[in-house]
Protein backbone atom coordinates (compact mmCIF):
# COMPACT_ATOMS: atom_id res chain seq x y z
CA UNK A 1 0.00 0.00 0.00
CA UNK A 2 1.08 3.63 -0.69
CA UNK A 3 2.02 5.95 2.17
CA UNK A 4 -0.13 8.42 3.01
CA UNK A 5 1.27 12.16 1.90
CA UNK A 6 0.49 14.41 4.70
CA UNK A 7 0.91 18.39 3.94
CA UNK A 8 0.90 20.50 7.39
CA UNK A 9 -0.72 23.92 8.04
CA UNK A 10 1.08 26.32 8.96
CA UNK A 11 4.47 26.16 10.15
CA UNK A 12 3.44 25.88 14.00
CA UNK A 13 5.24 25.24 17.19
CA UNK A 14 3.37 22.31 17.95
CA UNK A 15 4.20 20.75 14.30
CA UNK A 16 8.47 21.72 14.32
CA UNK A 17 8.89 20.40 17.72
CA UNK A 18 6.50 17.38 18.22
CA UNK A 19 4.15 16.69 15.03
CA UNK A 20 7.41 16.03 12.76
CA UNK A 21 9.63 13.99 14.90
CA UNK A 22 6.43 11.61 15.55
CA UNK A 23 5.89 11.49 12.17
CA UNK A 24 9.17 10.23 11.20
CA UNK A 25 8.73 7.14 13.51
CA UNK A 26 5.72 6.43 11.37
CA UNK A 27 5.85 3.93 8.50
CA UNK A 28 2.52 4.27 6.83
CA UNK A 29 2.21 8.40 6.43
CA UNK A 30 5.00 10.95 5.11
CA UNK A 31 5.47 14.29 5.31
CA UNK A 32 5.04 15.37 1.75
CA UNK A 33 5.19 19.77 2.26
CA UNK A 34 3.81 22.50 4.04
CA UNK A 35 2.22 25.70 3.53
CA UNK A 36 2.23 28.89 5.26
CA UNK A 37 -1.11 31.52 4.65
CA UNK A 38 -1.62 33.99 1.53
CA UNK A 39 -2.64 37.29 2.02
CA UNK A 40 -6.14 36.65 2.23
CA UNK A 41 -5.70 33.40 4.43
CA UNK A 42 -4.10 34.70 7.78
CA UNK A 43 -6.28 35.99 10.35
CA UNK A 44 -5.11 39.16 10.59
CA UNK A 45 -3.06 41.98 8.70
CA UNK A 46 -0.16 39.51 6.58
CA UNK A 47 2.96 42.42 6.28
CA UNK A 48 5.99 41.49 4.35
CA UNK A 49 7.70 40.85 7.65
CA UNK A 50 5.61 38.32 9.01
CA UNK A 51 5.20 36.82 5.76
CA UNK A 52 9.13 36.55 5.45
CA UNK A 53 8.93 35.40 9.56
CA UNK A 54 6.45 32.26 8.07
CA UNK A 55 8.42 31.13 5.18
CA UNK A 56 11.68 31.21 7.11
CA UNK A 57 9.80 29.04 10.09
CA UNK A 58 8.51 26.85 7.06
CA UNK A 59 11.74 26.24 5.23
CA UNK A 60 13.25 25.28 8.44
CA UNK A 61 10.78 21.81 8.08
CA UNK A 62 11.64 21.27 4.52
CA UNK A 63 15.45 21.75 4.89
CA UNK A 64 15.07 18.94 7.64
CA UNK A 65 12.19 16.82 6.30
CA UNK A 66 12.25 17.47 3.02
CA UNK A 67 8.77 17.92 1.13
CA UNK A 68 6.87 20.97 -0.99
CA UNK A 69 6.79 24.49 0.46
CA UNK A 70 3.36 25.98 -0.57
CA UNK A 71 2.83 29.45 -0.73
CA UNK A 72 -0.99 29.77 0.32
CA UNK A 73 -2.95 27.11 2.51
CA UNK A 74 -5.31 26.93 -0.90
CA UNK A 75 -2.89 25.82 -2.71
CA UNK A 76 -1.61 22.84 -0.65
CA UNK A 77 -5.07 21.71 -0.06
CA UNK A 78 -5.44 21.75 -3.73
CA UNK A 79 -2.72 19.63 -4.70
CA UNK A 80 -2.93 16.13 -5.99
CA UNK A 81 0.70 15.56 -4.18
CA UNK A 82 -1.23 15.54 -0.66
CA UNK A 83 -3.66 12.95 0.36
CA UNK A 84 -4.03 14.31 4.43
CA UNK A 85 -3.65 17.38 6.40
CA UNK A 86 -2.31 18.36 9.81
CA UNK A 87 -3.82 21.53 10.58
CA UNK A 88 -2.43 23.24 14.07
CA UNK A 89 -3.94 26.46 13.82
CA UNK A 90 -5.78 28.59 16.48
CA UNK A 91 -8.69 26.17 17.46
CA UNK A 92 -11.34 29.53 16.04
CA UNK A 93 -9.63 28.60 12.52
CA UNK A 94 -9.74 24.74 12.35
CA UNK A 95 -13.77 24.62 10.55
CA UNK A 96 -12.89 26.66 7.68
CA UNK A 97 -9.64 25.49 7.12
CA UNK A 98 -11.05 21.97 8.49
CA UNK A 99 -14.14 22.13 6.45
CA UNK A 100 -11.63 23.13 2.92
CA UNK A 101 -9.37 20.87 3.63
CA UNK A 102 -12.14 18.08 3.21
CA UNK A 103 -13.97 19.70 0.80
CA UNK A 104 -11.01 18.83 -1.71
CA UNK A 105 -10.53 15.69 -0.30
CA UNK A 106 -8.47 15.33 2.25
CA UNK A 107 -8.22 13.46 5.51
CA UNK A 108 -8.13 15.66 8.26
CA UNK A 109 -5.90 15.44 11.69
CA UNK A 110 -7.16 17.96 13.57
CA UNK A 111 -5.32 19.80 16.90
CA UNK A 112 -7.53 19.89 19.76
CA UNK A 113 -10.04 21.09 20.32
CA UNK A 114 -11.84 19.89 16.79
CA UNK A 115 -13.77 23.26 16.16
CA UNK A 116 -15.44 25.81 18.77
CA UNK A 117 -18.59 24.75 18.69
CA UNK A 118 -20.78 21.37 18.31
CA UNK A 119 -22.71 22.69 15.46
CA UNK A 120 -19.14 23.22 13.35
CA UNK A 121 -17.63 19.99 14.59
CA UNK A 122 -21.22 17.74 13.26
CA UNK A 123 -20.96 19.87 10.10
CA UNK A 124 -17.22 18.65 9.42
CA UNK A 125 -18.11 14.90 10.49
CA UNK A 126 -21.12 15.34 7.94
CA UNK A 127 -18.85 16.19 5.14
CA UNK A 128 -16.23 13.74 6.36
CA UNK A 129 -19.42 10.41 6.45
CA UNK A 130 -20.06 11.75 3.05
CA UNK A 131 -17.07 11.72 1.52
CA UNK A 132 -15.47 8.43 3.39
CA UNK A 133 -12.64 10.59 4.90
CA UNK A 134 -11.17 10.18 8.36
CA UNK A 135 -11.41 12.90 10.78
CA UNK A 136 -9.31 13.22 13.91
CA UNK A 137 -9.02 14.92 17.16
CA UNK A 138 -5.44 15.36 18.75
CA UNK A 139 -5.79 14.13 22.11
CA UNK A 140 -2.54 12.43 22.33
CA UNK A 141 -2.52 11.83 25.87
CA UNK A 142 -5.68 9.05 25.25
CA UNK A 143 -3.47 6.87 23.69
CA UNK A 144 -0.79 6.67 26.70
CA UNK A 145 -0.41 2.94 27.99
CA UNK A 146 -0.85 4.49 31.61
CA UNK A 147 -4.51 4.94 30.99
CA UNK A 148 -4.87 1.17 30.16
CA UNK A 149 -2.95 0.30 32.96
CA UNK A 150 -4.76 1.84 35.67
CA UNK A 151 -8.06 0.83 34.46
CA UNK A 152 -6.99 -3.12 34.30
CA UNK A 153 -6.29 -2.54 38.24
CA UNK A 154 -9.58 -0.93 38.68
CA UNK A 155 -11.28 -3.75 36.64
CA UNK A 156 -8.93 -6.27 39.26
CA UNK A 157 -10.67 -4.85 42.39
CA UNK A 158 -7.57 -3.58 43.75
CA UNK A 159 -9.51 -0.17 45.27
CA UNK A 160 -13.02 -1.70 45.42
CA UNK A 161 -15.81 -0.09 43.92
CA UNK A 162 -15.22 3.55 42.81
CA UNK A 163 -16.80 6.10 44.61
CA UNK A 164 -15.42 9.39 42.84
CA UNK A 165 -13.21 9.86 39.71
CA UNK A 166 -10.48 13.51 40.18
CA UNK A 167 -9.64 14.84 37.48
CA UNK A 168 -7.58 18.53 37.40
CA UNK A 169 -5.22 20.55 34.70
CA UNK A 170 -4.45 24.02 35.01
CA UNK A 171 -1.14 25.43 34.52
CA UNK A 172 0.31 29.44 35.22
CA UNK A 173 -0.71 32.01 33.03
CA UNK A 174 1.50 32.28 29.74
CA UNK A 175 1.19 35.99 28.58
CA UNK A 176 -1.61 38.20 27.38
CA UNK A 177 -0.68 37.78 23.89
CA UNK A 178 -0.96 33.81 23.89
CA UNK A 179 -3.85 32.62 21.59
CA UNK A 180 -5.17 30.70 24.94
CA UNK A 181 -6.36 33.79 26.14
CA UNK A 182 -7.66 35.80 23.16
CA UNK A 183 -11.76 35.02 22.11
CA UNK A 184 -11.31 36.05 18.47
CA UNK A 185 -8.75 33.00 18.09
CA UNK A 186 -10.94 30.70 19.92
CA UNK A 187 -9.08 31.10 23.15
CA UNK A 188 -10.39 29.91 26.54
CA UNK A 189 -9.69 27.23 29.64
CA UNK A 190 -12.65 24.99 28.56
CA UNK A 191 -11.32 24.82 24.99
CA UNK A 192 -7.79 24.07 25.71
CA UNK A 193 -7.41 22.47 29.26
CA UNK A 194 -10.88 21.97 30.20
CA UNK A 195 -11.14 19.88 26.87
CA UNK A 196 -8.61 17.64 28.13
CA UNK A 197 -10.57 16.88 31.79
CA UNK A 198 -13.50 16.14 29.55
CA UNK A 199 -12.12 13.44 27.36
CA UNK A 200 -10.44 11.71 30.20
CA UNK A 201 -13.91 11.74 32.06
CA UNK A 202 -15.56 10.62 29.46
CA UNK A 203 -12.67 8.01 28.58
CA UNK A 204 -14.00 6.80 32.61
CA UNK A 205 -17.14 6.99 32.35
CA UNK A 206 -18.15 6.26 28.96
CA UNK A 207 -20.81 6.60 26.18
CA UNK A 208 -23.22 7.50 28.52
CA UNK A 209 -20.82 10.28 30.13
CA UNK A 210 -23.55 13.99 30.79
CA UNK A 211 -22.40 16.99 32.26
CA UNK A 212 -25.03 17.72 35.64
CA UNK A 213 -23.29 20.90 36.50
CA UNK A 214 -20.52 23.37 35.94
CA UNK A 215 -19.42 27.01 36.29
CA UNK A 216 -16.80 29.08 34.16
CA UNK A 217 -15.08 31.94 35.84
CA UNK A 218 -13.43 34.95 33.70
CA UNK A 219 -10.61 37.71 34.67
CA UNK A 220 -10.74 41.12 34.48
CA UNK A 221 -9.58 42.56 31.64
CA UNK A 222 -9.96 39.07 29.52
CA UNK A 223 -12.94 38.30 27.59
CA UNK A 224 -12.33 34.54 27.88
CA UNK A 225 -12.69 31.90 30.71
CA UNK A 226 -9.75 31.46 32.68
CA UNK A 227 -10.74 28.42 35.05
CA UNK A 228 -13.77 26.89 35.61
CA UNK A 229 -14.80 23.51 36.87
CA UNK A 230 -17.67 20.59 35.69
CA UNK A 231 -19.39 17.36 37.27
CA UNK A 232 -19.57 14.35 35.15
CA UNK A 233 -22.19 11.23 35.74
CA UNK A 234 -22.76 8.09 33.61
CA UNK A 235 -26.18 5.92 33.84
CA UNK A 236 -24.57 3.07 36.36
CA UNK A 237 -24.08 6.38 38.65
CA UNK A 238 -20.30 6.82 38.60
CA UNK A 239 -19.29 10.27 39.38
CA UNK A 240 -16.13 11.74 37.80
CA UNK A 241 -15.19 15.87 39.00
CA UNK A 242 -13.10 18.17 36.60
CA UNK A 243 -11.15 21.29 37.29
CA UNK A 244 -9.45 23.63 34.86
CA UNK A 245 -7.19 26.44 34.77
CA UNK A 246 -4.80 28.65 32.76
CA UNK A 247 -4.12 30.98 35.90
CA UNK A 248 -3.56 28.19 38.24
CA UNK A 249 -0.59 26.77 40.43
CA UNK A 250 0.61 23.36 37.62
CA UNK A 251 -1.66 20.71 37.97
CA UNK A 252 -2.13 17.37 35.74
CA UNK A 253 -3.61 14.55 38.43
CA UNK A 254 -6.12 11.68 38.33
CA UNK A 255 -7.57 10.44 41.83
CA UNK A 256 -9.65 7.71 41.24
CA UNK A 257 -11.45 6.74 45.14
CA UNK A 258 -12.68 3.54 45.73
CA UNK A 259 -14.25 1.92 48.42
CA UNK A 260 -11.31 0.56 50.16
CA UNK A 261 -8.05 2.17 48.05
CA UNK A 262 -7.25 5.01 45.72
CA UNK A 263 -5.11 5.37 42.76
CA UNK A 264 -3.24 8.49 41.87
CA UNK A 265 -1.09 9.83 39.12
CA UNK A 266 0.67 13.41 38.54
CA UNK A 267 1.23 13.43 34.84
CA UNK A 268 -1.94 11.71 33.37
CA UNK A 269 -2.62 14.19 30.41
CA UNK A 270 1.03 15.62 29.41
CA UNK A 271 3.78 12.66 29.94
CA UNK A 272 5.81 13.20 27.02
CA UNK A 273 7.93 10.70 25.16
CA UNK A 274 10.57 9.14 27.29
CA UNK A 275 8.80 10.10 30.29
CA UNK A 276 7.55 6.58 32.80
CA UNK A 277 4.92 8.10 34.96
CA UNK A 278 4.36 7.24 38.22
CA UNK A 279 1.15 5.41 40.05
CA UNK A 280 0.45 5.23 43.28
CA UNK A 281 -2.17 2.55 44.80
CA UNK A 282 -3.10 3.12 48.17
CA UNK A 283 -4.93 0.71 50.06
CA UNK A 284 -5.65 0.57 53.80
CA UNK A 285 -2.93 2.64 55.34
CA UNK A 286 -0.54 1.35 52.79
CA UNK A 287 1.05 2.69 49.62
CA UNK A 288 2.89 1.32 46.91
CA UNK A 289 4.66 3.33 43.47
CA UNK A 290 4.87 2.08 40.58
CA UNK A 291 6.81 3.24 37.46
CA UNK A 292 5.26 2.91 34.70
CA UNK A 293 7.02 2.42 31.05
CA UNK A 294 7.37 5.74 28.70
CA UNK A 295 5.14 6.21 25.64
CA UNK A 296 5.09 8.24 22.47
CA UNK A 297 1.92 9.51 22.30
CA UNK A 298 1.76 11.63 19.70
CA UNK A 299 2.85 8.74 17.76
CA UNK A 300 0.06 6.67 18.58
CA UNK A 301 -1.93 9.33 17.81
CA UNK A 302 -0.67 9.70 14.31
CA UNK A 303 -0.87 5.92 13.79
CA UNK A 304 -4.15 6.09 15.26
CA UNK A 305 -5.39 8.13 12.37
CA UNK A 306 -3.76 6.07 9.65
CA UNK A 307 -6.18 3.57 10.97
CA UNK A 308 -8.96 5.47 10.67
CA UNK A 309 -8.10 6.22 6.99
CA UNK A 310 -7.71 2.63 5.99
CA UNK A 311 -10.58 1.36 8.04
CA UNK A 312 -14.44 2.32 7.76
CA UNK A 313 -15.23 0.61 11.07
CA UNK A 314 -12.43 2.66 13.02
CA UNK A 315 -12.84 5.63 11.24
CA UNK A 316 -17.06 5.69 12.07
CA UNK A 317 -16.25 4.68 15.67
CA UNK A 318 -13.87 7.77 15.69
CA UNK A 319 -16.75 10.16 14.05
CA UNK A 320 -18.97 9.05 17.24
CA UNK A 321 -16.11 9.80 19.98
CA UNK A 322 -15.17 13.60 18.30
CA UNK A 323 -19.21 14.41 18.39
CA UNK A 324 -19.37 12.89 22.01
CA UNK A 325 -16.73 15.18 23.13
CA UNK A 326 -18.20 18.32 21.22
CA UNK A 327 -21.18 17.31 23.24
CA UNK A 328 -20.19 17.90 26.54
CA UNK A 329 -18.18 21.08 25.67
CA UNK A 330 -20.99 22.66 24.02
CA UNK A 331 -23.29 21.54 27.18
CA UNK A 332 -20.53 23.74 29.57
CA UNK A 333 -20.88 26.39 27.01
CA UNK A 334 -24.93 26.39 27.07
CA UNK A 335 -25.02 25.96 31.14
CA UNK A 336 -22.93 28.81 31.49
CA UNK A 337 -24.19 31.39 29.13
CA UNK A 338 -27.10 31.78 30.90
CA UNK A 339 -25.70 32.18 34.25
Amino acid sequence: MAKIRIGVICPSEIAYRRFMPALTKCEGIEFAGISTAGSSEWNGVLTDELKKSETDKAQKFIDEYGGKLYNSYTELLSSPDIDAVYLPLPPALHYRWGKAALENGKHLFMEKPFTTSLKDTDELISIARSKELAVHENYMFAFHSQIEWIKNKINEGVIGDIRLIRIDFGFPFRGANDFRYNKALGGGALLDCGGYTLKLAGMFLGETAKVTTSKLCGKDSFEVDIYGNATLTNDDGLTAQVSFGMDNSYRCSLDVWGSTGSIYTNRILTAPDGFEPTVTIKQGNEEQSFTLPADDTFKKSIEYFEKCVCSNDIRTQHYGEIAAQGRLVERIMVENECN
